[in-house]
């Protein structure tokens, strides 16, 4: 039985997309280029019951006018971006990058998931509803 945290964004869904990434590790770890990750991951995500749309195009708007567009490779539930890594490491860079799409996007939670040879890392990063409020570094929430 699943554990309920008061004020937990998305927590159900939260929890399959993160026992859908293990599913993945378990059998590929990170053997495999990110394409196959990415596509064994769709195939885990929907086992759990979880609406999957791929490389879906986000606009990206700067004082109200679209400056380009972001193609996150997940969003599960029309609420959460997922963004895959299949490489030895990641840097500062990856998951600053990830969380400007979050930042420039319209949705609140995304998941940054690297399938390292070593190891699987899952950042679960909230972005608070107050986005014209505060500075980036104000609002962001990392959890794993």
């Amino acid at each position: 039985m699943v554990k309920i945290i008061k004020d937990f964004l998305y927590e159900q869904e939260s929890y399959k997309i993160r026992g859908a990434c293990f599913d993945v590790w378990k059998q590929f770890k990170g053997m495999f280029k990110e394409s196959i990750i990415d596509k064994a991951l769709t195939i885990a995500l929907e086992s759990k019951g979880l609406k999957v749309e791929s490389q879906k195009r986000i606009n990206i708007y700067f004082m109200g006018k679209k400056v380009g567009t972001y193609i996150p490779d997940k969003i599960i539930e029309e609420k959460i971006l997922i963004e895959l890594k299949s490489k030895a490491f990641v840097t500062k860079q990856d998951l600053e990058q990830f969380w400007n799409y979050l930042k420039g996007s319209e949705y609140k939670l995304g998941f940054f998931v690297n399938f390292s040879p070593t190891k699987l890392e899952i950042k679960r990063v909230v972005y608070d509803t107050v986005r014209s409020k505060a500075s980036a570094t104000d609002q962001c929430t990392y959890q794993r």
